[in-house]
């Protein structure tokens, strides 16, 4: 597995890689402004020359490097005003990912804040269609990512998201991001190599392995099927050493991207940690 973390863009986006360097990252994740705001500014061809030339200089590939996009962001949303807005911005984020060089764009799929499920698979699938016509044409993947279910979140079950993934017109643009901390709050128990290999086996049955192309490696300061999401340091929560060492030595993965989102940003221990129980 490709290893990482989610570094920061303080000062430059730029300054991630220096950072994944110093962590001893061999792929990245980044916000391409901050999560929690709608709007950000352009980014500017300075910055852009900046960002490719530090990829180049860390030795971290643009293709190893996820974007994640702005936690506002709810696709899922009933409200058509709502709706639009973040369509806007889940569109500009795409075309953010694009003027960069970054290929993957890793999504929640949103909350449905009372329509039902149902419903909201309804509005993602239509969601995700449109944000994909309207930029035609662009290389950028969308990755769902897995969720824990907290309050009304969308794709805590495999076959939620198959569910949005099947109503996809242009496949190619989508993908499947999977966290170790969301799947096992959600109710997968990954603890023992029984536990993962059914786990796994289902991911792959309802989803495909095919259509995961990263994962966020994080333990779980909640116990399983707590449906709350909070990431612990690797092996110090709920999930434990085994689930981990099972996940680095699965050759299903063995080309995938896996950065960590650990507390407290000990990024090198716990890069170091999941190398350790590599064979």
């Amino acid at each position: 597995m490709k290893l990482g973390a989610h570094e920061s863009i303080s000062g430059g986006i730029e300054n991630a890689f220096q950072r994944g360097r110093d962590d001893g990252c061999e792929s990245l994740q980044i916000f391409t402004k901050s999560e929690r705001q709608w709007s950000a500014k352009p980014l500017a061809p300075e910055a852009l020359d900046a960002f490719r030339t530090a990829s180049k200089g860390s030795g971290i590939p643009l293709s190893n490097v996820l974007v994640h996009d702005s936690y506002l962001i709810n696709l899922a949303s009933p409200d058509p005003v709502k709706l639009e807005k973040a369509k806007a911005a889940f569109v500009e984020e795409i075309r953010r990912c694009e003027q960069l060089g970054v290929r993957y764009l890793v999504t929640h799929p949103g909350s449905h804040v009372g329509s039902g499920e149902d419903q909201a698979i309804e509005t993602l699938v239509s969601s995700y269609n449109d944000c994909i016509h309207r930029s035609s044409g662009s290389p950028v993947m969308i990755l769902l990512e897995t969720t824990a279910g907290q309050g009304t979140c969308m794709g805590y079950r495999f076959e939620q998201i198959a569910g949005i993934l099947n109503g996809i017109k242009d496949r190619s643009r989508m993908g499947v991001c999977v966290d170790t901390c969301h799947i096992f709050a959600a109710g997968y128990d990954i603890r023992t190599p029984e536990g993962y290999e059914q786990v796994m086996q289902e991911l792959d049955r309802v989803i495909g392995v095919k259509e995961v192309r990263a994962f966020h490696i994080n333990d779980s300061k909640k116990e399983l099927g707590s449906r709350v999401d909070r990431h612990e340091e690797i092996a110090e929560g709920f999930i434990g050493e085994t689930a981990f060492r099972c996940l680095m030595n699965d050759p299903r993965w063995k080309d995938t991207i896996g950065v960590i989102e650990t507390p407290g940003e000990d990024f090198a221990k716990n890069l170091k940690r999941l190398r350790s129980y590599q064979a």
